[in-house]
C-alpha cells in the first residue's frame, strides 16, 4: 500500500504523544487548565492512532494476514469507544440522554458482537491472546448497556464514565508501549512472559484502577453528597451536571 511507511510513523508518533500526555493528565490537578489541555492533545493524539491504524489493518489483509487484520481492527474499534466516551461524557455531562443516543447505542452492540467473532478466530486458529482478549469487548459492551439504566439516576456519572474510558484508554496506551515498543528498545524483553504480561497486565490494572477510583468519587443517590449535587445543578446560573427529571432524592438517616 503507498504511504505505509508514513502511516507506520505516524501512528508510533502519535502513541508516543498520547502516553506522555496521558501520565501529565494523571499528574496534574484534575480540572485545571493543563490537565484539560493534556486531555485534549491525548484524545487528539488518540484519534490520529486510530486513523493511521486503520491503513495498517489493511495492508495486513491485503498481505493475506487476515486474522491479525481482523485482530488490529477489533483493537481498534475498543480505542475508538473509549475515546468516543471519555470525550462525549465531559461534553454532554449537562444531557444525558444525548449521550447515551445513537452513537453510545452502536458501540454497545458492537463491541460484543465483534467480540464474540473474535473468539471464535481465537478458538479457531489456536491464538490465545485473541481469544483472551475478546473478552475485552464482550464485557465493555454488557457493561455499556447495563449503564443505560443507570446513568440517567446517577450523581456525577459523567465523572464516573470519563475516568472509567480514560483508564481504557490508558490501559491501551501501555499495552502498545510495553508488548511493541519495550521488546524493541529492550531485547531482553522477548519472550511468551513478557507477550502475555505486556498485553493482559494492563487490562489487569485498568480494572484495579477503575474500583479504586469507583470508591473515592462514586456519589451514592439519596446520599448527603448526591443531596449537595442536585442543589448545585438546581441554583441558578451555569451548571456542569443539570439533573435528571427521573432522579428522586431521598434522604436516608446517616447517608
Amino acid at each position: 500500500m503507498p504511504g505505509y511507511a508514513t502511516f507506520l510513523a505516524l501512528h508510533i508518533a502519535a502513541g508516543t504523544v498520547a502516553l506522555a500526555c496521558f501520565w501529565l493528565a494523571v499528574v496534574l490537578r484534575k480540572g485545571s487548565p493543563m490537565h484539560r489541555l493534556a486531555g485534549r492533545i491525548y484524545l487528539l493524539a488518540m484519534v490520529l492512532v486510530i486513523a493511521t491504524g486503520v491503513p495498517l489493518a489493511l495492508q495486513f489483509a491485503l498481505d493475506g494476514r487476515l486474522p491479525f487484520a481482523a485482530f488490529l481492527g477489533y483493537l481498534l474499534l475498543l480505542v475508538s469507544t473509549t475515546v468516543w466516551l471519555s470525550w462525549r461524557a465531559i461534553r454532554d455531562r449537562a444531557a444525558p440522554a444525548r449521550y447515551l443516543g445513537p452513537a453510545y447505542q452502536a458501540l454497545a452492540v458492537a463491541n460484543p458482537a465483534v467480540g464474540v467473532a473474535i473468539l471464535w478466530l481465537g478458538l479457531d486458529r489456536g491464538q490465545p491472546l485473541l481469544a483472551g482478549f475478546s473478552l475485552v469487548g464482550i464485557l465493555l459492551g454488557a457493561d455499556m448497556l447495563r449503564r443505560r439504566r443507570i446513568i440517567p439516576t446517577q450523581p456525577r456519572w459523567w465523572m464516573e464514565e470519563h475516568y472509567g474510558a480514560m483508564v481504557g484508554n490508558g490501559a491501551a496506551t501501555h499495552i502498545a508501549f510495553l508488548a511493541i515498543g519495550a521488546p524493541k528498545l529492550v531485547p531482553a524483553l522477548h519472550g511468551p512472559a513478557w507477550f502475555y504480561l505486556a498485553w493482559f497486565g494492563p487490562v489487569l490494572l485498568s480494572v484495579m484502577a477503575k474500583v479504586w477510583l469507583d470508591r473515592r468519587y462514586r456519589v451514592r443517590p439519596g446520599s448527603r453528597a448526591a443531596q449537595r449535587v442536585y442543589r448545585r445543578a438546581a441554583a441558578p446560573g451555569p451548571s456542569p451536571v443539570q439533573c435528571s427529571p427521573t432522579i428522586q432524592v431521598r434522604s436516608r438517616p446517616g447517608s
